[in-house]
């Protein structure tokens, strides 16, 4: 079996369960790679004594690594989804942050669960991914999110107009700080902290979340993934924001956007013990009653 370890930043816990997972995946005679800005981090804090391939791109997951492990928190996972892309990899998430929502395990089951995968204990958990298309390119090749499209203003305490079609045809223009596109993997971020639904994984929706609304009519929206969401914005100020996850980017009103599902999944790890409705009852209290 080949497996990849990939984390953002190295402080002692990220190195702690590192540490760990590499001896448990050299026990269960895996080959090992690392993504190359990692072994940098590792070397620049003195750490040679490990047999580390590199990998750099999507490409070389596809051909040569059976999953992937992502050290740190839920943003660690979202970096993941740019260097998996389609690869059908899937991401073990190994928490070593704050909640951890995503995350299959936690830092201190890191040998239990990569032992279970070894075996093949485990469940795929595919999600949407979510697909944006501008007039200007803004992304490049990396125009998809696992979370949530949001545009939010910038440099102004005026409020923005974001005009909103649902397959061409108009749907309302939000005057709100911001808006955001969120898939049902996303649903439990930025949009919840909005107002917005949760949605079950496979539920095959967006949500439309405006972001402070000025109008006491205006809620959050579930539409089909199969609709295309096109936004155009404009305000007082020159300048917007506009973010993918958690890669951001200045854009102006000039600009246009156009929302859809992408034709490939993300794959999360899932151990036997682990599911979406224990990780809502555990990580975010849902339901949470003393009669329960």
């Amino acid at each position: 079996m080949k497996a990849a370890i990939y984390f953002r930043g190295l402080n002692s816990e990220v190195m702690q369960c590192f540490q760990e997972a590499f001896k448990a995946l050299v026990e269960g005679n895996c080959e090992i790679f690392i993504y190359d800005t990692c072994i940098s981090q590792l070397k620049t804090a003195g750490i040679h004594n490990y047999k580390m391939n590199p990998f750099s791109s999507a490409q070389q997951l596809k051909s040569d690594i059976d999953f992937l492990i992502s050290i740190g928190g839920d943003g660690t996972i979202l970096d993941t989804l740019t260097l998996v892309q389609d690869s059908k990899v899937p991401v073990l998430g190994l928490n070593t942050g704050r909640l951890g929502f995503l995350t299959g395990a936690s830092a201190e089951k890191t040998r239990s669960a990569i032992e279970e995968i070894i075996k093949g204990h485990y469940t795929l958990d595919n999600r949407a991914v979510l697909k944006l298309k501008t007039n200007k390119n803004l992304y490049g090749d990396l125009n998809f999110a696992l979370n949530e499209f949001t545009v939010h203003k910038k440099d102004s305490s005026s409020m923005i107009k974001i005009h909103t079609y649902l397959n061409g045809e108009y749907l309302t223009t939000y005057w709100s700080d911001g808006l955001i596109i969120s898939t049902p993997t996303g649903s439990t971020g930025y949009s919840l902290s909005c107002g917005g639904p949760i949605l079950a994984p496979q539920s095959g929706n967006f949500v439309i979340t405006p972001i402070a609304p000025h109008n006491l009519n205006v809620r959050p929206m579930v539409v089909s993934d199969q609709n295309v969401i096109s936004l155009e914005v404009e305000g007082r100020s020159q300048f917007f924001l506009a973010a993918l996850d958690s890669r951001s980017v200045t854009v102006d009103s000039s600009t246009q956007f156009a929302v859809w599902r992408a034709d490939f999944e993300f794959y999360i790890v899932r151990l036997y013990d682990d599911n979406f409705q224990k990780t809502l009852r555990n990580k975010l209290n849902w339901g949470f009653d003393s009669r329960n």
